[in-house]
């Protein structure tokens, strides 16, 4: 998996690529931990190139969502792709995060937050 990291109007954007599965998932982890050790708790994770998720890297999703809300932040999902959206709703976990397609209001969702 390859992670790149920009930030937008005082979001942190994660975008990830390739696969997000056991023995990858962990750069999100250390990624998030940093931000988050950086006082920077609103995170957008744009799942826009990421082509396949197991148990594992949905896993480390969750983890990181619980992680980010214990710093009083909040983790979004941008554009997950039809197979990622069906791996979280089979999951059952599409009512714990929210998701956007488009990244201007995605980040303007984080203003309604503060």
């Amino acid at each position: 998996m390859k992670l790149d990291l920009r930030e937008k109007r005082g979001v942190s954007i994660l975008v990830l690529a390739g696969r997000l599965a056991a023995g990858e998932e962990s750069q999100l982890r250390e990624a998030v931990d940093t931000l988050l050790a950086d006082d920077r708790n609103n995170i957008l994770v744009d799942f826009s190139d990421v082509s396949y998720m197991d148990s594992a890297g949905i896993g480390e999703l969750v983890a990181s969502h619980h992680t980010v809300k214990r710093f009083y932040g909040t983790l979004k999902i941008l554009r997950p792709g039809k197979r990622i959206h069906d791996s979280l709703s089979l999951a059952m976990l599409l009512p714990i995060f929210e998701i956007f397609e488009d990244e201007d209001i995605a980040v303007a969702s984080f203003d309604s937050n503060d």
